[in-house]
């Protein structure tokens, strides 16, 4: 006795309700039974597309850095304070735009005294052709000496020695007077000032005044597997090999432009082999020291079977997709690819054109299994194979 009640009262309640929760519990599954008998009879959904054939561009992928095509540290090349900074930061300029202007005032007096030092020698020349041409004149009247006339030929030489010298010290004065304006060697960008004005350079400074890149065209070097060498030196032969410039971490087309050369010697450490290409980069979206995707463009499959590559699955021992046959149901398909470019695979072997493939809802398929074909995605499904090959070519 417990509370009042005999054991087998208690027992006999607990059973009740045991068998009452086993009864709502069976009533709650039958419609999910049904739905998944509905379900089964129906087929699983699935999303499709047509294998089709169109050219697919073949790619070799390389991690590149970009490079000016021109870059060129000014620096001072005679002694004097920095006058002027010409350019604003970041500026555009031409070649032989004037950059900087050192203090001219003490070369220019160096070039007035070569000058006038020229002049007084130029003046003591043309006395002595003067005295020589007396010297001569007496001489064949017998009122000169012969002496005199060969000491006046060798003063006429010196003075005109010493005017050649004097003209080299012009030229020296006048070039180190130009030195004081300084112009820009390339069309390019200008750096970031190191040097403000005011401040004292000299010709031996390391650091240099400022720092002008081309950058329209521009470079990219990148590098690629050394067994490649062979297959992009038979394609260079016969064509220009385009190069695309994508951005590391979004992938976008930044500019595309063309091979340029391979490098002279594959790097024994990586079995690499660096490639230089050149871009216009007229939109400015390649900057020097960027670091981008170089994809260069070395054959065109054409006329090639091809289906999305979210098509293909990975089997333990082949690639392979889901064809879905006539009568609604899936049939597990072994394939070879020969390529993927931009979310396409172009198929070596295994299907034809106009075989339907899955793309979506493999996860729940096996051969046999019947599906139900989701209609409305198959024209997004051929547009993203369209996209992508318009986009490689």
């Amino acid at each position: 006795m417990n509370n009042g009640q005999p054991a087998y009262r208690r027992i006999g309640g607990r059973l009740h309700a045991v068998v009452r929760a086993f009864a709502l519990a069976m009533v709650c599954a039958l419609p999910l039974a049904a739905r998944a008998a509905d379900g089964n009879q129906s087929g699983v959904p699935v999303t499709v597309a047509t294998a089709t054939r169109q050219d697919v561009p073949v790619y070799l992928d390389g991690i590149g850095t970009v490079q000016a095509f021109y870059s060129v540290l000014i620096r001072a090349r005679v002694d004097g304070t920095l006058q002027q900074f010409v350019p604003t930061e970041g500026q555009f300029v031409r070649k032989n735009d004037l950059i900087a202007v050192i203090d001219p005032r003490p070369y220019q007096a160096v070039l007035s005294g070569a000058l006038a030092k020229k002049a007084q020698d130029e003046a003591q020349e043309s006395n002595a052709q003067l005295d020589l041409k007396r010297y001569s004149s007496l001489a064949q009247s017998q009122f000169a000496s012969r002496q005199q006339v060969d000491t006046q030929k060798a003063s006429v030489s010196q003075t005109e020695a010493a005017i050649q010298g004097d003209q080299a010290a012009i030229d020296a004065a006048q070039l180190n007077l130009s030195f004081c304006y300084i112009t820009s060697p390339v069309d390019g960008r200008v750096g970031l000032r190191l040097v403000d004005p005011g401040n004292l350079v000299h010709a031996g400074d390391q650091g240099g005044i400022v720092t002008i890149t081309q950058q329209q065209p521009i470079s990219v070097v990148f590098t690629l597997p050394q067994n490649q060498l062979g297959r992009i030196s038979d394609a260079m032969a016969n064509r220009k090999l385009p190069v695309q410039a994508l951005s590391a971490d979004d992938r976008n087309l930044l500019d595309t432009g063309e091979l340029l050369t391979p490098d002279n010697a594959i790097d024994p450490a990586t079995g690499t082999i660096r490639l230089k290409a050149t871009f216009p980069n007229t939109a400015g979206r390649l900057w020097p020291g960027q670091f981008v995707e170089a994809r260069l463009l070395v054959d065109t499959k054409h006329d090639a079977v091809t289906v999305p590559g979210i098509a293909i699955q990975h089997g333990p021992d082949a690639l392979f997709v889901y064809v879905v046959r006539p009568d609604q149901t899936v049939a597990r398909q072994n394939v070879t690819v020969a390529q993927r470019t931009n979310g396409v695979a172009a198929i070596a072997s295994g299907l034809s054109a106009g075989d339907m493939v899955v793309v979506s809802g493999q996860s729940r398929l096996q051969t046999g299994t019947k599906v139900a074909v989701n209609t409305d995605a198959q024209p997004a499904a051929a547009g993203t194979a369209d996209a992508a090959s318009a986009s490689g070519g």
